[in-house]
């Protein structure tokens, strides 16, 4: 692959998905890439490169979804979904008891492991959340990981990881060598396609918003448009969560740590001018905005 190559890949990358590639990367451009050109029976990524600008749209989207991290596992960090468990969904209880309805968002939501964790989580609440109106969303760039997702179909290496067995044997059906989740539990989860990098206030507003390990690809400048426009879709006293390597310091003031709640963000009421509420069951020290 040629330095101009490169560039063209790395301009092409940022302005369809966002992610920003280091002048370092060709490496991992090329292990991701040249596979791809085999299999369109092309002899190089120079060949590849030829074909997106001669416009080649199936070809271009499958640079898109080849260059896409999709790395993901059932309860990723673990602290996130027990902060979900102990603190969110029981404050959402009390905070929406009057109208018994909850929206919650994971975006860039791979292969699904994380949605299907938050309605496990749910599930898990049991009675408590008995005629509610639950909504999980999850949306994704790559149409081929939301098929796999909807499938909810996983190898025995993939249920391995992260997953507790009692989850297992209680929200799973073996099928040979593959386990489905049951129907109950992919029923509960929305599957869409959406481009981080476009307009995405037609979702709606949220409680709580999933967004983990997907901004660190991005640059500073996307990565506060992406936060501000999570910031008008998330309500009053919603709850932002990002991955542990993430954080909006020094990138925005639409969001203020809470701590003692690693990765967890509220909206900053200094600049939305919209009260909290009482969303946390106790309280906490929200750390000063900046």
């Amino acid at each position: 692959m040629t330095p101009v190559d490169y560039e063209y890949l790395r301009k092409f990358l940022k302005e369809r998905s966002g992610l920003d590639l280091s002048a370092d990367k060709q490496y991992l451009v090329e292990s991701r890439l040249l596979p791809l050109a085999r299999k369109a029976s092309l002899p190089g990524i120079p060949d590849l490169v030829l074909k997106i600008r001669n416009g080649d749209g199936r070809l271009a989207t499958d640079v898109v979804e080849a260059m896409t991290t999709n790395e993901t596992f059932f309860y990723r960090d673990k602290i996130p979904f027990d902060h979900l468990r102990e603190t969110i969904l029981p404050g959402l209880l009390q905070a929406r008891a009057a109208r018994r309805s909850l929206r919650i968002w994971s975006a860039a939501s791979s292969t699904g492991q994380e949605p299907y964790s938050i309605a496990m989580c749910v599930k898990e609440m049991g009675a408590a959340f008995a005629g509610w109106r639950i909504e999980i969303v999850a949306t994704d760039l790559s149409q081929e990981v939301l098929e796999k997702s909807r499938a909810g179909i996983y190898t025995q290496f993939e249920v391995q990881r992260g997953l507790p067995i009692q989850h297992l044997m209680k929200y799973f059906t073996q099928a040979g060598e593959l386990w489905q989740l049951n129907a109950d539990i992919r029923a509960m989860v929305q599957f869409r396609q959406l481009n981080l990098l476009q307009d995405f206030s037609h979702l709606g507003a949220f409680d709580v918003i999933f967004c983990r390990n997907v901004l660190i690809y991005f640059d500073q400048d996307t990565k506060a448009v992406i936060f501000e426009r999570m910031a008008k879709g998330l309500e009053a006293d919603g709850t932002l969560l990002l991955g542990a390597a993430e954080s909006v310091v020094g990138i925005t003031d639409a969001f203020r740590p809470i701590t003692e709640r690693r990765g967890l963000y509220q909206l900053n009421p200094a600049r939305s001018g919209r009260p909290l509420g009482g969303l946390m069951p106790q309280p906490l020290k929200v750390a000063a905005a900046r």
